[in-house]
């Protein structure tokens, strides 16, 4: 009878314990069951396009550095007062979450590659201590970056001089893009309203824990 009883107990400690581990298990290994699978953007089978840029280390980045990584684009530039710092500023909260993550990139096109060299961006990501190898503050040809935007990312980005304020002059998009480890489209976010960047580090989640 006693032995009845001691082999009892076991059972049910094994069971709670079981139940225990796999609460743990899938708490931390999947995506939260209620989110929906992530959309596409774009037409048919719409991908980035190649690109060359240059980073804030003044080394060459390309379509290859991105191949089989999970990246959020943007653009801006490092003399805007209007919304660039907002932006930077919600985007670096994502960037903490998964700061040295090999698997997630952050790109940052400027739309004024006359005044943002290499050295003016490497001096701007100074204050959100952004490793250039995750963290990249773009620079390169001015059509070649404003045509990513506008036909990869399907975002905008423009020159103008209808105005002489200097946060008129350039106009560029709000929205942060995620690009999954295919070069697809998966998430447009505004980069001006904090409650989308956990919509963001979710979608990075999800898009991480996908086969």
């Amino acid at each position: 009878m006693k032995n009845k009883k001691t082999v009892a107990i076991l059972v049910g400690f094994f069971i709670v314990l079981s139940a225990a581990f796999m609460t743990y298990f899938y708490s931390v290994t999947k995506v939260n069951p209620k989110q929906k699978p992530l959309p596409y953007f774009g037409e048919g089978e719409h991908k980035v396009r190649p690109f060359s840029f240059t980073n804030q280390e003044g080394e060459l980045v390309t379509n290859k550095t991105t191949e089989g990584k999970i990246y959020v684009a943007e653009y801006f530039f490092a003399t805007c007062q209007g919304i660039c710092p907002k932006m930077n500023e919600n985007l670096n909260k994502v960037y903490q979450q998964y700061k040295g993550n090999p698997d997630v990139l952050f790109l940052s096109h400027t739309v004024d590659p006359e005044e943002d060299s290499a050295a003016a961006l490497k001096e701007y990501g100074k204050q959100f201590e952004a490793d250039p190898k995750q963290w990249m503050f773009l620079t390169g040809d001015k059509k070649a970056l404003y045509d990513q935007a506008r036909y990869s990312y399907l975002i905008n980005a423009e020159d103008t001089n209808t105005s002489t304020s200097i946060d008129k002059d350039f106009i560029h998009d709000n929205h942060f893009v995620l690009v999954d480890r295919y070069g697809r489209l998966r998430g447009i976010y505004d980069g001006l309203m904090p409650q989308e960047m956990g919509r963001l580090a979710e979608d990075i989640k999800a898009l991480l824990q996908a086969k």
